[in-house]
This record gives structure tokens, sequence and C-alpha cells, in this order.
């Protein structure tokens, strides 16, 4: 065993598995972490259930990434089945879920995180709790140690940097580590929210809380247009949120930051063409001529859009079906396949579930994770400029990188 002193900062996936990793090669690895736990933020992944890795292939991998080629040394050394294996031979059972997604069968993060903390302990990682950062003590462009905001130094001869990124702040993800980073030299790829709820200019108070299933968004900054799958999406108090919006609120950011004009259109209907959409509908109209609008639009969609429905057409409340004329047909078909919101804005940064940008992938050794300007320093997770979608992309990515700091850290 080496006696190298490795200080991992940040008690996240990345941290943790950094740590972890190192800890098997070395016998003097401390964990520092500004919370009184570890894991604050990997508790609420997957909504409590923890979405840690996808079962696609690699290069289906990579493809959901923004630099994802950055991550393939990474992956090579660390992936899904690696990921798997690693919490199954520590009797934590998983399952794959649709879309290939990964969760426990417990359906708890915290499942996750206990093993990870047991193997934290197994490994005899020294825990630092509510420990902040001051600086990294740097000589000759060499790491020497790490001074806590007590002023207390920490040598080293290796540390590993893994405080995430500024979303979810309330978690202890408050940009200290990025702002550190800054100050050593590198350089840092402007922040802004990724996986986030959009602002839309009408909101509808009622419908907060309403999930959309089977469902597909067409997004449209006036030149360009992006599709989602069919999945599903969730109204807020301020505008929409859920998976698919998720998926794309990255580019659409950027769109806002660019000063598009952007528009989403939501396709209650993916599976059916307007011409198909019209038949089904004079169908019902023929079938149930003496049944008002509302009860006929019972059956389309779900009973929270009825009234906004009606109230957008135009068409009175009280009117049959057999007495709805062909441009108010064409009205509701149209409201069905392309109901059109204006965004706003994202949310901000804090709300959002990743962080984009971070340190710049040129200053990282990608077959590594060691920092290019300062020798043995090295990052992982979040604070990385490397984001995904949604379905347990960017928890992999974290788990992946972290244990590949860990590894080169023992070199």
């Amino acid at each position: 065993m080496q006696a190298k002193r490795i200080v991992v900062i940040g008690g996240g996936p990345a941290g943790m598995m950094a740590a972890i990793r190192a800890a098997e090669n070395s016998t003097d690895v401390t964990l520092i972490e500004k919370n009184p736990q570890v894991g604050k933020k990997l508790l609420l992944s997957g909504k409590g259930r923890c979405n840690l890795t996808n079962f696609c292939d690699l290069n289906s991998f990579l493809a959901r990434f923004n630099h994802g080629d950055f991550l393939r040394d990474a992956f090579k050394k660390f992936f899904n089945q690696e990921l798997m294996d690693f919490f199954e031979k520590r009797g934590l059972k998983l399952k794959v879920e649709r879309q290939q997604r990964v969760f426990p069968v417990t359906d708890r993060s915290d499942s996750i995180l206990e093993v990870l903390k047991e193997e934290l302990a197994k490994k005899q990682v020294k825990i630092l709790y509510k420990t902040g950062l001051k600086d990294i003590v740097i000589k000759d462009k060499e790491v020497r140690g790490v001074l806590t905001q007590v002023n207390q130094l920490i040598p080293a001869e290796k540390i590993i940097l893994a405080t995430g990124g500024v979303s979810y702040g309330f978690t202890g993800s408050t940009g200290e580590g990025l702002e550190l980073a800054r100050r050593l030299g590198h350089t840092i790829i402007a922040l802004h929210p990724g996986l986030v709820p959009l602002e839309t200019t009408k909101k509808y108070a009622g419908l907060a809380g309403l999930t959309l299933k089977n469902i597909r968004l067409n997004f449209s900054d006036g030149e360009k247009k992006i599709s989602s799958d069919v999945g599903e999406m969730l109204f807020t108090h301020t505008g929409i949120s859920g998976p698919l919006v998720f998926t794309f609120s990255r580019t659409i950011a950027l769109w806002l930051a660019n000063g598009r004009h952007v528009s989403v259109e939501i396709d209650l209907k993916p599976g059916l063409s307007a011409e198909q959409l019209h038949a089904r509908l004079l169908r019902e109209f023929k079938l149930n001529k003496k049944k008002g609008i509302k009860n006929i639009l019972k059956s389309l969609i779900p009973l929270k859009l009825i009234n906004i429905f009606i109230e957008i057409s135009g068409i009175p409340v009280t009117k049959q079906a057999a007495h709805l004329t062909q441009a108010e047909r064409n009205t509701l078909v149209s409201l069905l396949k392309l109901w059109r919101f204006d965004i706003l804005r994202t949310r901000t940064i804090e709300e959002a579930m990743v962080t984009c940008g971070g340190v710049s992938l040129k200053e990282i050794n990608p077959r590594t994770m060691e920092s290019r300007l300062i020798r043995d320093l090295y990052f992982a997770g979040e604070m990385i400029d490397v984001d995904a979608d949604t379905g347990g992309f960017n928890l992999q990515a974290a788990f992946s990188t972290g244990y590949l700091a860990g590894e080169s850290a023992c070199v």
C-alpha cells in the first residue's frame, strides 16, 4: 500500500466514489464534507428513488451528453455494468425500468447511500464533516494541502475536487470549488441551468400539479425546431416541467440567452395525425349528438383541461356535439395537436437539477481527470463542464469521473 496522502473535497456521488477507489490503493484518504452528512443531493435523485445509471450502450450513452466524448475514457474504466456490479456485489439488488433507467429495487435513494457509506467505513476513509474549504495550498504548481475555513491545514500530496455545481444550493452545492478552481488559474465555462423547469408567459394556476402522459413537445425559436420523444410533462404554478421539458431545457436556456423568442407546442395526441383526429371527433359527434362539449372532451383529455380548452376554443359550454361547426372542430383538433405556449425564461440555476458549464475540459486530462495546470490536482463530478439528459446519465458521469480520479490519484 502506498502512503500518499489523498484528500477528496466534496461528499457527493463523485467524491464518495473517488475516496472509495483511492482507499483501495492508499492507506491515507480523507474526505472533506461541509454538511453534517454525505450524499445530501444524492438522496433527491430520481424523486428520491435514485436513478443511478442507464443501461444503454456506450455510444448511445455518450450521445446524451454535452461534450460526451470527454467521458469516453472514464466510461471505459468504470461504466454502467461496473457500477451496477459495485452495488449488487454489496447486497443491493437493482432493476432496469422503461427507457433503460436503473433503480434500486427498494425504490429508495438512501439504499444507495448506505452502501457507499458502508464502503467508506470499510475502506477506513477518514471523513471530516461540517468542514468548509478555504483554500488549496500550492507550491511550485504542485499541491501541498488543504486549508479549511478555520485555518486548519490538512497536508496532502493529491487532491480531488468534487464539490459539484451550483444547482440545488440548499444541499451544499454553492460553487466554492468552482471559484477556487478559478483562483488557481482554471477557466470556468459560464454556468447556466440544465434539467430545469420553464416559465411560460401564459400560466394556468388550476393546472399546477397536473401530469400529462404520452404526449410530445415541439420547441421552436422561430428558425429551428426540436421535437421530443413521447413521454411526460408536468404543469407548475409558473409554467411547465417534467422529463420532456428537462431533456431540452439546456438548449432552451441557450436560445433564450441569445435573445431568441421560444415557443412550445404540446401534442396531446402524438399517436394520431390531424386527419385521424378529425375522423375520430366526427365519429364521437355522430354517436353522441346530444352530448355537450364537456362530455365529449372527457374521452380525449384530462378533466382539469376541459374548461380551459373550452375557454380557449371559444365554443359555448352548452353547445351539443351535433351543432359543432367544422371551424369549431378544426379549433379542437388544433388545440389537441398544437397547444402553444410562449417560453418566458428558465427557472433559476438554483432550482435546476444540473449545472451546465464548469471547469473547462481543455484543462483536464480525460484519461486521469488531473488538472493540466496544476500537478496532482484532480476534478470529478458536476463541476466539470459536462452534462446530460435525465435518465441516470449525469449520476453515472459523477461515479465514473470520481472512480477515475480516485484511481489516478494513487499512481
